[in-house]
């Protein structure tokens, strides 16, 4: 188990973290460890499995704070080839000798869409190696007849994204008897919580319902911009390499990486405050109906003429739905006209972005860079309009090269469950 990096936290602060962890128990049947990110959760169980040195197979069609996660719990990014029509985990295309050098699988269950869990969780049993499943995106998603998140050692889950709390993770553990040595971790790891902090949580959702009520979401994250308060000037942070070496030579530690995984999140590792708990709660409550809501955007806009085909039965609640767009930079300028703000992109992949100085690179890069390049992350909760823009703007759909059109497409993942 990890050695804490900062002092140790009273147990008895955390009376309202233990509801929502009963909350999540009960949806996963599993023991679940409140985390105040989803990203600090993945540093826990990285450090508690892997040795430093480790190497991890991982999508590279990921947000690069996920990235840097790993980076900051001393292991190696292996990239893995993907699925072009939905950038899930290519298994029958990771080399043999790939697989025999790994410590773990991370998957990525990219915009909720499920990456290949069964067969991971058999590949790594063969292996006798952990896997880790990144559920940030599907907390309401399923493979195999069972909740993603319900397959690995361990699996992460984010209150900021179908919840919408902005603000608290989930650390879902198969071994029930794991958790109390997980929350010393965690408690070792915690900053301690600011008032300052905790008021500025509790008026956001009143400053962004102005914004959004006078139609100023482009000009406000363009006052921001020019304000320095963004920390991106394009879709990936700024990578540092310099920086990023040294802080490699402190690796595993936070401390050192946390320029890199704190970004857009300041908050991943403070301790929650009761304002923020109640609010986590209150949202938490409401989970079925808003999933409800994410399967109803789901299912229009995967019948749209920018999502592929699928097989199978049954639509999963995605949090975005990744309509293959010809032109995606004039789709999503035609969308900010409306309004309609498009986020969740990762593009150049993260073997591009990072290089082999950081990471692995895939051994089939082609699928990644395509779907990188075309797929559009439409929220389900306003795919009417979207339609109708994407619609009137004439956005044509992608076509997927031939060499993309092998077996590595099992088209009909873009949605619907594999049992």
């Amino acid at each position: 188990m990890a050695i804490g990096e900062a002092g140790s936290r009273s147990e008895r602060s955390w009376s309202r973290p233990k509801r929502l962890e009963e909350t999540m128990r009960a949806r996963l049947g599993r023991e679940c460890v409140y985390m105040p990110s989803c990203r600090l959760g993945l540093y826990v169980a990285l450090r508690h499995w892997c040795p430093p040195g480790g190497r991890v197979l991982m999508s590279p069609v990921n947000d690069d704070v996920i990235f840097f996660v790993v980076l900051a719990a001393g292991l190696r990014p292996v990239q893995a080839p993907l699925n072009a029509l939905d950038a899930s985990i290519d298994i029958d295309a990771v080399p043999e000798d790939t697989w025999g050098s790994l410590s773990a699988v991370l998957t990525t269950n990219l915009y909720g869409n499920p990456d290949p869990a069964p067969e991971l969780r058999a590949r790594c049993d063969a292996l006798g190696i952990p896997l880790f499943e990144d559920a940030a995106h599907a907390i309401g998603s399923e493979a195999g007849g069972r909740p993603i998140g319900a397959w690995g050692e361990a699996s992460v889950f984010s209150l900021s994204k179908h919840v919408g709390a902005q603000a608290g993770g989930i650390l879902s553990l198969a071994d029930p008897d794991l958790g109390d040595a997980v929350r010393r971790t965690r408690d070792g790891l915690l900053t301690p919580r600011r008032t300052a902090s905790e008021l500025a949580y509790a008026v956001r959702p009143y400053a962004e319902a102005a914004v959004r009520g006078l139609g100023l979401r482009r000009a406000a994250w363009a006052a921001m911009g020019l304000l320095g308060l963004t920390e991106r000037d394009g879709i990936r942070m700024p990578l540092r390499p310099d920086a990023l070496a040294r802080a490699a030579e402190e690796a595993p530690g936070l401390t050192a990486h946390d320029p890199w995984v704190r970004v857009d999140m300041h908050t991943y590792r403070r301790e929650s405050g009761p304002l923020r708990l109640r609010r986590i709660g209150r949202r938490l409550g409401r989970l079925d109906d808003l999933l409800a809501a994410y399967r109803e955007g789901t299912e229009l806009l995967l019948s749209t003429p920018w999502a592929r085909p699928r097989a199978g039965s049954g639509t999963q609640p995605l949090f975005r739905v990744p309509l293959l767009v010809d032109d995606r930079d004039a789709a999503i300028a035609a969308l900010a006209r409306s309004g309609i703000v498009v986020g969740y992109l990762y593009d150049p992949p993260l073997d591009d972005y990072a290089g082999d100085a950081f990471t692995d690179p895939s051994p089939a890069p082609g699928a990644a860079r395509w779907f990188a390049r075309h797929a559009l992350p439409v929220d389900p909760l306003r795919a009417r309009e979207a339609v109708d823009v994407l619609e009137r703007s004439g956005a044509r759909p992608a076509e997927p090269p031939e060499d993309l059109s092998g077996p590595g497409e099992r088209a009909g993942r873009l949605g619907p469950s594999r049992d």
